[in-house]
């Protein structure tokens, strides 16, 4: 927790406020913006380990935000809004954020979430493996977040190759929903599941056709599994 710098991002200075205090007794330390041209200069001029980002912001709002930072940086995200619309929470996580809160949020909810989120982080940085798997005309490397298809890199959002990761490093396992949102997303999704089949989709996209000896593959009424071919 030492050194930890959070970076809290509300239009509303008394949220911010609550969140920097609340925070701060935890023993975390804090900078603010206010809205997201500033959430952007602070990222660049401070070390930061999380962010809280709200979504509906002047200049930019949290989604953009989120989508600025995923071209750059895989700092943890946690959104937190007014709105909890499971279409929020699902955009959320597809634009590559960590975690969703709904306000008005719970106290000991937001500071167990926040600790989750930094103890994955921190428990991944830790670790000098090389992440990667390599088949037919697929490599999946997660240390330099890159997917290489037919030999060429192909741009994918950190989550999608997260997932495509996950799976394919347990060959023929089958996963259900609410296993990969837990153990790809790192929380337990209280919503709809549809954020995993949005993901699949747009990785059968550009997997269609690579190779015969390995199939990103539906498990109806279960799930899905990444299926490799004797």
């Amino acid at each position: 927790m030492e050194n930890t710098k959070i970076l809290v991002v509300d239009d509303d200075k008394a949220i911010a406020g609550a969140i920097e205090k609340l925070l701060v007794m935890e023993g975390y330390e804090v900078i603010k913006a206010y809205n997201g041209m500033e959430a952007l200069d602070a990222l660049v001029n401070n070390d930061v380990q999380l962010i809280i980002l709200d979504i509906m912001m002047p200049k930019l709002d949290g989604w953009q935000v989120c989508k600025e930072i995923r071209k750059t940086s895989q700092v943890p995200i946690i959104m937190i809004s007014a709105k909890g619309d499971t279409f929020d929470k699902v955009l959320g996580l597809e634009l590559g954020a960590d975690d969703y809160i709904s306000k008005p949020f719970d106290t000991k909810e937001t500071v167990a979430r926040i600790k989750a989120v930094l103890r994955r982080t921190n428990s991944d940085n830790k670790s000098n493996e090389i992440k990667e798997v390599v088949y037919d005309n697929l490599v999946v490397n997660l240390t330099n977040y890159e997917l290489k298809v037919n030999g060429k890199i192909v741009d994918t959002p950190p989550k999608e190759l997260e997932l495509l990761y996950h799976l394919s490093s347990n060959p023929n396992k089958v996963y259900t929903r609410n296993q990969l949102l837990d153990e790809v997303w790192g929380f337990d999704y209280f919503g709809d599941s549809r954020t995993v089949d949005v993901h699949i989709k747009r990785l059968r996209e550009k997997l269609d056709g690579v190779s015969d000896k390995w199939e990103l593959k539906t498990v109806w009424g279960v799930g899905y599994k990444f299926e490799v071919y004797e």
